[in-house]
Order: C-alpha cells, then structure tokens, then sequence
C-alpha cells in the first residue's frame, strides 16, 4: 500500500509538472533564448578582444580563442532548434537532421578535449622548456594542433553517422531534448560495428586527451614544485583555468553519456531540467573563468567595459 502510495503521488508530480510546463512555455523559451544570447556574447566578446590585440597574439590565447569559438558553434548545433521546440506544440524532427545534430554535437563535444589537450602541451612547453618554446610553438605548429582538433573528431563521428543511417528503425521517440546517444535506442537491433567505432572514438577523442592532460599537468606540478615561487605563480596562474574548465567538462560529458545510456521512462521535462545542465553551464563557465582569471584577458576587459561605461 505504501509503495502504491509513493506511486500515485510520483504520477500526480510528474502530471503537475508537465501541466506547468506547457504553461509557461514561452517564459521557458524566454530564459533559454537570453542564456543563447548570452553565449553568443560572452565567449564572441573575448574572441574580438583576442583577435583584435597583438599582446594576445600568442599560443595560450590563441588556443583560447578556439575554445570559446568551438563553444560558440556548439551552442548554435543546439539552442536554435530546442528554442523552436519551446514555442511547438509537438517536438518533432527527422531522422535525417537528428544524425546531422548528433554528427554536430560530437564533433565539436570530442575537438574541447583535443584543444584542452593543446593548451596543456603549450603550457608543458612553455613552463618546463621555455628556451625552446619559440621553435616548438610556431605559427605552423599551432595551425596543425588546431586543424587536427577539428578534423579528427569530424572523421571518427561520421562513420556511426553514416552506418546509423542505413539501420532499421523500430522506435520513433527519441528521449531527450536534443540528439545525442539515445538515438541508438531507436534502431531495430544494436549493430556491434556502429558500438566498436563507438569505443574507438571515446578512447581515441576523449579518455586519451583525458590522460594525456592529467600526464602533462602532473609533469608541470612536478617541475614547478622544484622550482621558484615565481614559477609556481605563474603556472598557477596559468594552469589553474584550464584544469578547471577541464574537470567541469568532464564531469558535464560523464553526465551527459550517462543520461543518454539509462534505459528509463522519465518524463520528458524531468529529462529537459536534467539535460539542460550540460548544454547552459559550461559554455557559460568557459568565458567567465577565462575572462577571470586571465589577467591579461581580465584587463582587456576591464578597460572595454569602462570605455563602454564612459561612452
């Protein structure tokens, strides 16, 4: 009886809840359609400011730029159709757009960890190998680094993309706001290619980056541990951003897989409120902790926005 109970009132909730969602669409819409614009400004503002300076015309900040632009272009895979779902009265999408959305999605979700990979390279070099920091780091270099940390991830997702798209489908509703892994669970019958080029690109675009930053990081805090408080200063202040944006990425892909792989009946804005958290905090956190704790970013911006004030 108490179990039955516990039922009923989680039903009523759950009804509640959707009765107040579809109520208040349009505030939903509102909020979700001021953190895109948000996004857009905040991570194209220290873009600009980036591109526009010659003293940030250097690897770290270049890498940066990347970063925030590759946030940029993530958000836009997303938000322009889930802001079209708000103001719908049903949530529809093609198979065809879903895999392009999901090709997008993974793309641009595998080359954050290749450009954190980057970064943590450049910091390596310049911290425990300063002198030969000019010649490892040329303009060359940094072109390759950020063409490959696009392309690959591009070459890895469209083989499941394309073999996804021969399969047989059995389910037509997808669960979830947006297109990631739970369009697997539309298909007929699991295919253990589509699964083995799954793994490949994790190990390939997420857990080898993952390690390689933890090692690379490691040899800076041993090197510096070594060394003066001035060079511990620096790769603090320098090292410290990226570690962190690392983990609050890490921890928001851990979630997002996880949530993508529970074979569970949640209510869909129950799934919205849970997914959401993945694609609004981080492409927020990036410029926030960026234009913080840079300093040099930090006192371009400081002087914009009292240019701005006085203006």
């Amino acid at each position: 009886c108490c179990l039955m109970t516990l039922l009923a009132r989680f039903l009523i909730n759950v009804l509640s809840y959707i009765k107040l969602f579809n109520k208040y669409r349009f505030v939903y819409f509102v909020i979700m359609f001021t953190v895109y614009i948000l996004i857009l400004c905040s991570n194209s503002t220290i873009v600009c400011l980036i591109v526009g300076h010659k003293n940030l015309h250097e690897p770290m900040y270049i890498f940066i730029a990347a970063l925030l632009l590759n946030s940029v272009l993530y958000s836009t895979t997303v938000y322009p159709k889930l802001l079209i779902d708000f103001l719908s009265e049903k949530q529809i999408i093609s198979y065809s757009a879903c895999l392009v959305q999901f090709f997008t999605n993974y793309s641009l979700g595998s080359a954050e960890f290749l450009l954190l990979a980057a970064m943590a390279y450049d910091r390596y070099v310049s911290i425990c190998k300063p002198l030969q920091y000019p010649t490892i780091m040329t303009t060359i270099n940094i072109c390759i680094f950020l063409v490959f940390a696009w392309i690959l991830p591009v070459c890895h997702i469209a083989v499941p993309v394309i073999l996804s798209a021969e399969v047989k489908l059995c389910n037509f509703t997808l669960k979830g706001i947006f297109c990631n892994n739970a369009i697997y669970g539309l298909q007929c019958v699991k295919s253990k290619v589509i699964s083995v080029f799954g793994v490949v690109a994790l190990v390939d675009l997420v857990i080898l980056p993952f390690l390689f930053i933890v090692f690379t990081y490691t040899k800076i805090f041993i090197i510096t541990y070594r060394s003066g408080r001035e060079v511990r200063r620096k790769a603090a202040e320098t090292c410290l951003p990226h570690l962190i944006v690392l983990m609050s990425y890490s921890c928001l892909c851990v979630y997002d897989v996880s949530i993508a792989r529970v074979e569970s009946n949640f209510p869909k804005p129950a799934r919205l409120m849970m997914t959401l958290q993945t694609i609004v905090y981080h492409p927020l956190f990036n410029p926030l902790i960026y234009g913080l704790k840079m300093k040099e970013i930090s006192k371009h911006l400081k002087r914009l926005f009292c240019l701005t004030k006085i203006i």
